[in-house]
């Protein structure tokens, strides 16, 4: 049952809509002025109101501004015997719903306010879908909207609760260990440890160890049993980054790991059983590592069991734009301000963001982002001049090509002509296409540039 405030100064029409509409199944309540109809208000969250314009006292305006400063979700119908085009704009500025005027079938105002409240049901309808896809198209600390991103979730969704071994590929910077951790934050392990090791990162002298662990007096400097990763991740993920550089001797082992889900430590003769599950990544293509005999191919097919390969940033650029935003909280927050200023990105920065190949991916993008927040100093938008050096346009002289005078001569005026426009396009474009600061910068009068834009 819809709860409706009905306004009207005209006791007998208030009496008569009034029943009919809870006849229809409406809660009414009635106000004959606008002082009774903000007391009213005062008291209950109504979720329609049905107001005259022209009221005794505080007006239907005053009464309409009242409900929706008050209640932003609530319905509101302006009824009038005054009804202009100019009000009914008005009107539906304010943010009323919709309109109707004196006088009216009873019909005519049920089909108001049946449109009225669908319109009201879709929006919410909406609203509640945009958060879900907001919920579902963004994981964990992963950010995109793209269709490459939503297949990603949507698989990370798909493959987290099993236990199969994942390998993740893509190129260097497009976030491998963080779709692993959502992988792991996804999965019934969450609530164990996510033990990460870059094996490209440790000498190989050192990497047996630092994955099996060791015995004491193992070798010399062992002074004491030491855990490796594989024990420090059982019953939870272990994340290998960089497993293409695994030394093949260190291969076979691993491939044990993967089959039996036990080893020994190093010095030690104790078979160790593990209960975790392995992602790996690499920005290597393993499969031609595989022909050309520098990764076994067993231990590939093991760690190839789902396989999810991350999309370069350079090809989804629609993800730049959200991206940013959660770049930008990011570094607010980090910034220890509670509450930090908003700042934006000019449409011009964003184009040039949006147009860049980003060779190092989401890692590069967000450096270039934390360069433009230092760059700000008190000002609260990015600018172009604010991105990094390799992002600002190449400044190009277009005079130099007519220094050199061709033996057969040239159409001077066609290359005056030339050198104009692409002096005129270069400073529209620096200015963001404000053809005053355009001119201001070509030394021309606004009108001057105008019309010389005209004649191109």
């Amino acid at each position: 049952m819809a709860h409706l405030l009905l306004v009207d100064d005209e006791e007998s029409l208030r009496s008569v809509v009034a029943e009919r509409l809870t006849d229809q199944g409406f809660d009414v309540v009635q106000a004959p002025d606008g002082e009774s109809a903000l007391k009213a208000l005062d008291g209950f969250a109504f979720d329609v109101i049905v107001s005259d314009l022209r009221l005794p006292g505080v007006d239907g305006r005053q009464v309409i501004d009242a409900a929706l400063s008050r209640y932003p979700g609530i319905v509101a119908i302006v009824v009038t015997g005054y009804g202009t085009v100019k009000d009914a704009v008005d009107i539906i500025k304010r943010g009323a719903a919709d309109f109707i005027s004196k006088p009216f079938q009873f019909d005519e105002l049920m089909h108001v306010l049946t449109n009225a409240l669908e319109q009201k049901r879709l929006k919410s309808e909406n609203a509640y879908l945009h958060q879900q896809l907001d919920e579902r198209f963004g994981l964990g600390s992963m950010v995109g909207k793209s269709a490459a991103m939503r297949a990603l979730f949507l698989l990370i969704e798909t493959v987290a609760p099993t236990p199969a071994t994942i390998l993740i590929s893509g190129e260097t910077g497009t976030g491998k260990e963080m779709v692993a951790r959502a992988i792991h934050q996804t999965s019934p392990r969450q609530r164990e440890r996510f033990v990460a090791i870059n094996v490209s990162a440790i000498p190989e002298t050192l990497l047996d160890a630092e994955l099996f662990g060791h015995a004491r007096g193992a070798f010399t400097g062992a002074v004491a049993v030491r855990q490796g990763r594989l024990e420090q991740a059982d019953k939870g993920t272990l994340f290998l980054d960089e497993v293409g550089t695994m030394p093949m001797a260190l291969q076979m082992k691993m491939l044990r790991v993967l089959q039996e889900r036990e080893f020994e430590r190093i010095g030690d003769n104790r078979t160790i059983k593990v209960d975790l599950r392995i992602v790996a990544a690499t920005n290597a293509d393993l499969a031609k590592m595989v022909k050309d005999g520098t990764f076994r191919e067993d231990l590939y097919y093991r760690l190839n069991v789902i396989a999810v390969h991350l999309t370069p940033l350079r090809e989804r650029p629609d993800d730049i734009p959200p991206l940013v935003q959660a770049f930008i909280e990011k570094m607010g927050r980090r910034g220890g301000s509670s509450d930090p200023p908003a700042v934006t990105v000019s449409q011009a920065a964003m184009r040039r963001l949006m147009a860049h190949p980003w060779p190092g991916n989401v890692r590069q993008l967000e450096n270039a982002i934390e360069r433009a927040l230092a760059m700000l100093g008190g000002r609260t938008q990015v600018e172009l001049t604010d991105l990094p050096p390799d992002l600002q346009p190449v400044e190009t002289d277009p005079v130099a090509p007519s220094l050199d005078l061709p033996e057969k001569g040239i159409d001077l005026p066609s290359l005056i002509a030339q050198i104009e426009k692409g002096l005129i396009d270069r400073a529209l474009s620096r200015t963001a296409q404000n053809r005053g600061a355009a001119a201001r910068l070509l030394g021309l009068k606004r009108t001057t540039l105008v019309e010389k834009l005209k004649r191109m």
